[in-house]
């Protein structure tokens, strides 16, 4: 009878793994690594969605909101007004508007009793919605002249308590309006509007600065840089009669003429 180590001896594999165990461990392994990396891209597929899905909403948010327009804000108080105006026999309507994304626009207008506007004056409070590549005079001309824009052109600068303001006017007219801007970094605030106020382009010149003078802050808001350009503004404060244009500046840039300062923008 053979003995139990006599039949081992004789087995094929005695002491090596049978090749379908080995194989069939290949295999497994093998499985488990494409499973692993199956499931690997499909975790970077998700994660990628879910980013996706998250930067989705805010797109969508942000694109209406370029593209909303302005509101008028009945419930906003007044921030600005003119102290001391001349403008007894003409009604003045204050307008507040805002827009989604944080600009504030304050308008004062004064019509006379036929409903002709003669003077406008917007203080500018820009949010997200500036674009400082925009044509930095083509709202003001629309604004001058609703039906149809024409390109404005220089008028020369005067002196205010905000310091110098740029003005200008439609082209070929000697003296029928005058439209003025100030843009101001610190903090950031845009004083424009437009006047038809006096007989000829001394008087209206005189008319703006004499306005812009006359400009004082109602309420700051939570906004203390606003109260401070003010106060610092009122200390540099000076009286009409000193833009009257019975005192014109000898100054040539500041004259009432400005030849050299005339041309289309």
């Amino acid at each position: 009878m053979r003995s139990f180590w006599a039949h081992r001896a004789h087995l094929p594999y005695p002491t090596r793994i049978h090749p379908a165990l080995t194989s069939f461990a290949d295999e497994c392994t093998a499985t488990l690594a494409r499973l692993l990396a199956y499931v690997g891209t499909l975790a970077l597929v998700a994660m990628l969605g879910i980013h996706l899905w998250d930067q989705l909403p805010a797109v969508e948010s942000n694109e209406p909101a370029a593209k909303a327009s302005w509101s008028l804000a009945d419930r906003s108080h007044p921030a600005f007004a003119v102290s001391q105006s001349d403008f007894i026999e003409k009604t003045v309507t204050y307008e507040i508007f805002r827009h989604p994304l944080g600009g504030r626009r304050d308008v004062m207008r004064w019509v006379r009793q036929d409903e002709t506007p003669v003077v406008e004056l917007e203080i500018y409070r820009p949010g997200g919605e500036f674009n400082q590549s925009g044509p930095v005079f083509a709202d003001l001309a629309e604004r001058m002249e609703p039906s149809g824009a024409r390109a404005l052109e220089a008028a020369g600068i005067i002196d205010s308590k905000f310091g110098t303001v740029t003005l200008l006017r439609r082209p070929g007219e000697g003296g029928s309006c005058l439209g003025f801007l100030k843009r101001l970094d610190d903090p950031d605030l845009q004083i424009s509007g437009w006047s038809c106020q006096g007989d000829g382009l001394p008087a209206q010149r005189a008319a703006v600065s004499c306005m812009l003078n006359r400009l004082i802050l109602l309420t700051a808001g939570n906004d203390p840089k606003l109260a401070e350009l003010f106060a610092r503004a009122e200390l540099r404060r000076t009286s009409c009669a000193s833009a009257s244009p019975a005192t014109p500046s000898a100054d040539w840039v500041t004259s009432a003429g400005n030849p050299f300062l005339r041309g289309t923008l």
